[in-house]
């Protein structure tokens, strides 16, 4: 009788489940995070427990394996000022004035940017400036075109490879109904393929390569993952999607293979921002 009182009082904040739907421990992803080459954690933004988790997985990843670190939520053209800021060279406040950091930074990002510098780990700026995928959003892949050869430095190499078809852009016309204009899932495809490109250039053998993204950009395996596998053929992904619900005990059967692992947290939790 104790048992069960004890369990119908265990409040969890999320549940781990496989592809397949079936419930995991957190052993099992680190295990299999491990042995990784590039772990995809796809993240909803302004979820307390997704970023507590990030956090987690890489301390202890990093007890495990050499890592590498990056984000969608510093720019490629940010990457100086990153830079600097890991070696000691500027503080939290020119960075905050030198960077374009998300809103929520403080937060959620920085407790992995200062990790990666108390470990004297890389953290890798891989998203497309902001201005370049709005361009793309307006004119098309054409836009990117007239920039200089520095600015095409902070993106992936031009043309950038692009599939109309893939679920993640379609679904994006379908969602944005009579508002859709074709250059839209373009302007995704040119962050999803800037991060994949960065990504590639910068992992290294025997170590993993940890990215934070919006889960959309690598739910369904495709997104970054489409990219990646363009980019370097080999690469051993793992992925891991976000989603949010009330129950904790299972997914639907829609969620299945949306992701290797499926992080599933508490629909009431605390939102950052």
């Amino acid at each position: 009788m104790y048992g069960l009182t004890s369990a119908a009082q265990d409040k969890k904040a999320y549940q781990l489940f496989d592809k397949n739907g079936k419930k995991v421990k957190y052993g099992k992803l680190l295990k299999a995070a491990e042995k990784a080459q590039v772990v995809l954690f796809g993240e909803y933004h302004n979820n307390a427990v997704v970023h507590w988790l990030q956090l987690e997985l890489t301390k202890d990843l990093a007890e495990k394996k050499p890592l590498i670190l990056g984000a969608e939520m510093i720019e490629a053209d940010n990457q100086k000022q990153l830079d600097q800021y890991l070696n000691g060279e500027i503080n939290q406040k020119k960075l905050d004035s030198t960077a374009r950091l998300w809103p929520n930074y403080k937060t959620d990002y920085k407790p992995l940017v200062d990790f990666a510098k108390a470990k004297k780990l890389p953290f890798i700026a891989t998203n497309i400036p902001r201005r370049f995928a709005s361009m793309v959003s307006k004119k098309g892949f054409e836009a990117l075109e007239t920039l200089t050869d520095e600015e095409k430095s902070w993106m992936a190499p031009l043309p950038m490879p692009y599939d109309e078809n893939l679920p993640g852009y379609v679904n994006m016309m379908k969602m944005m109904g009579d508002h859709a204009s074709p250059n839209m899932p373009k302007a995704q495809a040119s962050k999803d393929a800037t991060m994949a490109y960065f990504i590639q250039k910068n992992f290294k053998e025997n170590s993993v390569f940890i990215h934070y993204n919006g889960s959309y950009h690598s739910d369904n395996f495709d997104g970054i993952c489409w990219y990646l596998k363009k980019y370097a053929p080999e690469v051993q992904i793992l992925t891991i999607a976000t989603i949010e619900q009330s129950d904790l005990e299972k997914i639907p059967a829609e969620e299945h293979n949306k992701a290797d692992y499926i992080l599933v947290i508490d629909e009431d939790v605390t939102k950052t921002h």
